[in-house]
């Protein structure tokens, strides 16, 4: 009984001092993972970097992690050549694999949502007369003024948005638009608000998969496969 309980207490010291091992290898893959990912996306601080899974050193020996979550601020994206800063966004990357120096991985598949506000939605539409807010319901309110046989015109209207072009662009099209009797008056407005503006900048490998607005702002949905988080 003596010599049970001595290997049973020395199994649960070796035990701990795995797990000791463990915690402090993943604390420090993450620290590694988040200065690679803000220097590779060009962030202006670390992100959050999240290795699930247990044990760590296990999946480190198999070059492939179960799941890595990521958090980041500071992300831009680009509309018409054009910056747009993406506020936070989040990623769950699923079976990253690790290259053979640990340098690099990639993600076979990975979702995540990201918001750009209305301030930055407004720059990208590319027009000074534009303003772009939050409208209620799932809309966007869309301002525009437009002149008309010298009169100017301020119209205020619900918008829907949507993704084209195969979810690589945002596009903003007002449900109506009274003319008040006025001939080509809501093609005019129409040429001021309504647009389509293509998204590229975010992490290679993620693709829009849909897009909402919300109160702060749009929120988009990503998804993706064969996603590249570090090198």
């Amino acid at each position: 009984m003596r010599a049970i309980r001595i290997l049973l207490i020395l199994a649960v010291v070796f035990g701990g001092i795995f797990v000791a091992a463990d915690r402090f290898a993943v604390n420090y893959a993450e620290n590694e993972v988040a200065s690679k990912v803000r220097t590779s996306q060009g962030l202006s601080a670390e992100p959050t970097v999240d290795i699930k899974g247990f044990p760590f050193l296990t999946q480190v020996l198999g070059k492939e992690l179960e799941q890595v979550d990521v958090t980041m601020d500071g992300l831009e994206a680009s509309a018409d050549g054009k910056k747009l800063a993406v506020g936070k966004m989040t990623a769950e990357l699923h079976e990253v694999v690790l290259n053979s120096s640990f340098t690099s991985a990639t993600a076979a598949r990975a979702t995540g949502t990201a918001v750009i506000s209305y301030d930055d939605l407004t720059r990208a539409a590319g027009d000074k007369d534009v303003k772009l807010a939050y409208g209620g319901n799932g809309k966007v309110k869309v301002t525009g003024t437009a002149s008309v046989l010298g009169r100017e015109f301020t119209r205020s209207v619900m918008s829907t948005v949507s993704l084209k072009n195969g979810g690589r662009s945002i596009a903003v099209r007002a449900d109506e638009v009274p003319g008040q009797g006025i001939p080509g008056l809501e093609g005019i407005i129409r040429k001021k608000i309504d647009f389509e503006r293509p998204i590229g900048g975010l992490p290679n490998g993620l693709k829009l998969d849909k897009v909402t607005p919300v109160q702060t702002g749009m929120e988009i949905s990503v998804s993706g496969t064969n996603v590249h988080l570090a090198g």
